[in-house]
């Protein structure tokens, strides 16, 4: 990869010495997305639902984005793409649209972001279903033989395994089809929260198996305000749609109406078509790069940054020790210091963004008595200069504490 002019595609990184290591929370935009949106304005500002010429344009445009999306995760069908504002409405969707009944379990792991926390604590709350968690390791990697215990001990009463793909807390991936294949076995669905792990690896939803899967755009180069719920062929025509409205039905009576096939009867309401232009932008540039590319950007950065961090002392990492686990995510924390403290020396030192705190996965840090941490986090146009340079301003940090 030429990383001097991929990073000519991102104005920020064009206009401003910033270095930005907080790509977990959200990824920079290139131009093609900047343009993509900008066009939707521009050129074709107007719903789909028209029977104009350039209305119909715009539903063909987002047509073909969730043409693009579907083979992005090797879909079988588009139809099993549904377009919403981001994962963690997707997966609330599942959780108010599944037939749950008296006596169902929904199984998430102690690592999951509070999108696919939450949820499910409501319902378990509201006596709805009932919430088990499984462990992790203390290294932060998934427990196989404490996820089959549970599974084989609720024998049948298992509904749903919702988990994390990727960890935005250590980047540590889960072993997605040796879970899926399990759960399936004893008659569960599967959720897969993938908003991490669809930024950086290939994703196949026909060889995993998995039900339900959902990511963001901004995530992956998009815009802000558009996500994906993938809903399994076998499923989709039966899961009924927790909100309907405009677009979501063939027809309606004073007293009845009929739902339209998958995928408008999950959209209600006008689309964020700007936003869906953009994501076809993004899609196309990842595309472009190549996942096996920003794997191997990822792991040379994170090699660096890791082996540099745990030479110095009073460093915790978080997570699996080999970087190969961990994606393009290093969190840690300083004993005895708080970690806003040292992210804000970090901006105020050397214009370095990166993230500090709990990470949206409270339950975690309550359970591990741990106050936050410090989480940098790469992608593909962060370069070897950058880290080099945040190392530094971390070893003159500690030099002060």
């Amino acid at each position: 990869m030429n990383l001097d002019r991929i990073r000519q595609d991102f104005p920020i990184l064009s206009n401003s010495d910033i270095i930005y290591f907080d790509n977990a929370c959200t990824t920079l935009k290139p131009n093609s997305v900047i343009e993509a949106v900008s066009q939707y304005y521009r050129e074709l500002p107007f719903c789909d639902r028209g029977n104009y010429r350039l209305s119909k344009m715009v539903g063909e445009k987002c047509e073909k984005v969730r043409q693009q999306t579907a083979k992005f995760i090797n879909a079988s069908k588009p139809s099993e793409i549904i377009f919403l504002k981001n994962a963690t409405e997707g997966i609330n969707l599942v959780a108010n649209s599944l037939d749950f009944q008296e006596g169902d379990i929904v199984l998430t792991s102690d690592k999951e972001h509070n999108s696919n926390f939450l949820p499910w604590l409501k319902l378990a709350n509201q006596n709805k279903i009932k919430h088990l968690i499984t462990k992790t390791t203390d290294d932060g990697e998934f427990d196989l033989e404490d996820f089959k215990a549970q599974l084989e001990k609720n024998q049948g009463n298992i509904k749903l395994v919702s988990l994390v793909y990727t960890s935005n807390l250590d980047g540590a991936t889960y072993p997605v089809r040796e879970i899926i294949e399990f759960a399936h076995k004893h008659k569960a669905l599967v959720l897969l929260d993938a908003t991490q792990a669809a930024t950086h690896q290939r994703i196949d939803v026909r060889k995993s198996g998995v039900d339900f899967l959902v990511f963001s755009a901004h995530k992956m180069l998009g815009p802000t305000g558009v996500g994906v719920l993938y809903l399994k062929k076998e499923i989709v025509d039966n899961f009924t749609p927790s909100v309907i409205g405009g677009g979501t039905v063939s027809n309606a009576s004073y007293t009845d109406y009929e739902l339209l096939p998958s995928p408008q009867r999950f959209e209600a309401g006008i689309q964020n078509y700007s936003g869906i232009f953009g994501f076809g932008a993004a899609l196309d540039y990842l595309n472009s790069i190549g996942m096996e590319n920003i794997e191997k950007q990822n792991l040379v950065l994170n090699k660096y940054i890791s082996e540099n961090l745990l030479s110095l002392p009073n460093i915790r990492l978080i997570g699996p020790p080999e970087p190969e686990k961990r994606s393009g995510i290093i969190s840690f924390y300083v004993k005895g210091v708080d970690p806003h403290y040292i992210a804000q020396l970090l901006e105020s030192s050397g214009n370095i963004a990166i993230r500090s705190g709990q990470l949206c996965v409270h339950s975690w840090f309550s359970d591990k008595e741990v106050k936050g941490v410090i989480r940098i986090s790469t992608y593909f146009y962060n370069t070897m200069a950058e880290a080099e340079k945040l190392i530094k301003q971390i070893k003159n940090i500690l030099r002060i504490l």
